[in-house]
Order: C-alpha cells, then structure tokens, then sequence
C-alpha cells in the first residue's frame, strides 16, 4: 500500500453533496468559516474579526441564536440568520446509571443515530465520543463491532455531541465570562473511543478535535483528549503531527492469531507493525505515555504467560496498561476473566515497571461501558452462534 492512499472501507464513506439550503456553521474550521462568511459579502477586512466573534458565541457561550450576538450589527446579525444555522445533533434519549453515568442516543442527519457516553468523577468528567455510525472493524468482543458502518459523521457531528453534552450539564459560561472561571469543569476530558474507528474518519476528527482545542471556545487542552485506534498504522503519525493528542490502541493480544480474531485489523497490519509505529509516536507529537488498552477475557489473553509477552513486546515505549474487565452484552462469545485472574495480570505488569490500572467498569446497567455501545435502531440481533462463527470462537 503507498503512501498516498486513502485509508478507506467502502463506498458508504464518501463524501455526499452537501444538501441545499443554509449551511451548518458548526464543525467549520476557522478558515472554512471565514470562507463561508466571505461568500455573503463580509468585507474582506472585517473578516477575521468577524470570524473570531461568532467562534466565541458558538464554542465559548454555547449561543445557537444570531440574534442574541449583542456585538453583531443587527443587519449583519439578520444577514447571517438568512444564510446560516447552528445546528447540533438532537438527544433522542438520556439514561443515568446508578453511578451517575449518562448515556445519550443522538439522532444525525439521515435519521442515523450514535451512543455518547458521559462518565462522571470527583474532580472531571470525561465524554465518550463516537465518530462513525456503526464500525468496519468487527472486533469479535465488541458490541459495537455487530453492527455495520453506516457512514463517518462530520466534523460538526462530532463537535456537536461535546456540545449537546454541555447543553444537558449546564455548563456553558454566560456571554461575556471565561470557559475556565467558573471552577472545575464538568466536562473536562474527551476521549474518542465511542462508535467507530477514529482513523477512518481522519479528517473530520482532526477538524472537530482542533475546535475542541480551540482556546477562544471549548478551549480542551491537547492532553486532555484521548484518540482510541484499533491500529490503523499509516494514520498514527498524522495523528500525531496533526491532532497531536494522547493515543491509546486497542491492544488486546500479544500474538498475530489471538488477535486476529479479536482485532480483525492485525491481518492488514501486524502486532510488529503497530508497534514500530507507536514507538515513533511520542517523539513525533512530544505527548505523553501510549494507553494500551487490554480487555481481559476469560482463557483468551490472560494467562501470566500473556502478561509477560505483553511486557515485552512494549518495552521501550513510553506506555500504561489499562486493563479492562470485560463487559458483558446480549450474545457475547466471551466471558469476563476472573477478578483474581485480572489482579495476577497486573501484579507482573506493575512489577515489571509499567502502571497497570484496572478499569472499573462503568455504566454497565445501561449497556454504557467499554464495548457495549450500540445504537438501538442499527440493533441488528444477531445470535450467540452466529457470532461465535464470525469470531471463529468454539461453541462450548
């Protein structure tokens, strides 16, 4: 494969014409907004200012109305209503687990609908963010995996489920007042580890993330979002050069034939692969460690024999372990491993000089944890056995 190619799965990911009708400001870039405000006739020379005012009304203050712009001229405020919108995906639903997790269902255009997933702590809050309806990859203990990719969502899609999100918790500062100066942010850590793989919507996860990212508006810090890849190896140092957040993968094995079944993409790029790429991946983005993410499951990739490969096939890269306890859903050919199983595997990790943390599963009564998501209107049921086929599990 060169270079040059587009990392692509089918047809369904190209770009369709853009309807007819006002144009989304959301999820435009700051030079596409500017762009955008040119072609109304904006003078070139108030353009920049001009994009810089509407930015903070839309990311900083949360504001959707033109006419509520207070700094705006009211013809220029009427001129923009004329020709534009604020838009974001509509919450179809909220759940809240008992530990205070939400799980939104959120309606895109098309009638399409993706899981987004808010996890409450002492001191933050971290959304999980999806960025395709449905995946490609097919990873066999994922929940997400059963249901086909529909489409990549937009740049305005993605940005937009952080701002449906800080519409339900309130956390929009009033006009005129600083995203930081209110305290501790409700929302204060993304992660993209929702529906989908990332990398396979890089552009527009690059563009939401640099709104994100944007100090004149939501104003995350770069460390403070985690994109979550199966291993789409030749996206990882784009990643890098142009996100530049933290990366976790999705590691799961420790050989080519356990992950293969479990991580489909390891037939296209290997364990060696992926790695050659990830040790590059600090450097290139001066970030912090690499997560690698391991769900542990039963008399799959759990025995000690499998920490201590695991140990090895990292070492020299900056990097953490999070252990996962598998969670459960409707038909899954896997079970959970045991708990004492899960603390011996990360007693030799730790011992071998590496943070091993053991995910506390989260939202499980809701079917909002790591694995689980799946839009109800995709819910395509699939039976154990077909499942376990697709997976090449034995029936037991």
């Amino acid at each position: 494969m060169s270079a040059q190619a587009p990392i692509t799965q089918d047809v369904m990911t190209i770009p369709r014409k853009a309807p007819e009708g006002p144009v989304n400001l959301v999820g435009l870039t700051r030079d596409q907004l500017r762009q955008a405000l040119l072609s109304i006739g904006t003078p070139e020379k108030q353009a920049k200012m001009r994009v810089n005012q509407i930015w903070q009304w839309i990311y900083q203050w949360g504001v959707r109305d033109f006419a509520a712009m207070t700094n705006l001229a009211k013809a220029y405020r009427a001129q923009l209503a004329e020709n534009f919108v604020i838009e974001i995906p509509e919450m179809v639903s909220k759940q809240v687990s008992m530990d205070g997790t939400r799980k939104y269902l959120v309606r895109i255009a098309g009638g399409h609908e993706v899981e987004v997933v808010y996890i409450p702590e002492t001191d933050r809050g971290t959304l999980c963010v999806s960025s395709q309806v449905g995946c490609t990859l097919t990873c066999s203990f994922c929940h997400t995996g059963t249901q086909k990719l529909v489409r990549n969502l937009t740049s305005g899609e993605i940005v937009g489920q952080i701002m449906m999100a800080r519409d339900d918790l309130g956390e929009w500062p009033e006009p005129g007042v600083g995203t930081g100066e209110s305290g501790p942010r409700l929302l204060s850590n993304i992660v993209l580890m929702g529906m989908g793989e990332p990398l396979y919507n890089f552009d527009n996860v690059r563009d939401a993330m640099k709104i994100a990212m944007d100090g004149e508006g939501i104003s995350l810090s770069r460390r403070r979002i985690t994109l979550s890849t199966s291993g789409v190896v030749p996206e990882i140092a784009k990643t890098a050069e142009e996100i530049g957040c933290l990366l976790a993968v999705s590691f799961h094995a420790t050989t080519d034939e356990v992950r293969d079944k479990l991580v489909p993409i390891n037939k296209r790029w290997n364990i060696a692969e992926l790695l050659d790429a990830l040790r590059a991946y600090p450097k290139l983005s001066n970030s912090e460690r690499i997560t690698f993410e391991y769900v542990m499951l039963k008399d799959v990739n759990d025995t000690d024999e499998d920490a201590r490969r695991l140990v090895k096939l990292i070492q020299g890269i900056p990097a953490k372990i999070n252990l996962i306890p598998f969670n459960e859903w409707p038909g899954s050919p896997y079970q959970r491993s045991d708990w004492s199983r899960i603390e011996k595997f990360a007693d030799i990790i730790y011992k071998a000089g590496y943070a091993s943390p053991i995910r506390t599963p989260r939202g499980e009564d809701i079917m909002a944890a790591c694995g689980q998501l799946k839009s109800a209107t995709e819910r395509a049921r699939k039976s154990r056995k077909q499942i376990e086929a697709e997976a090449g599990v034995a029936q037991q």
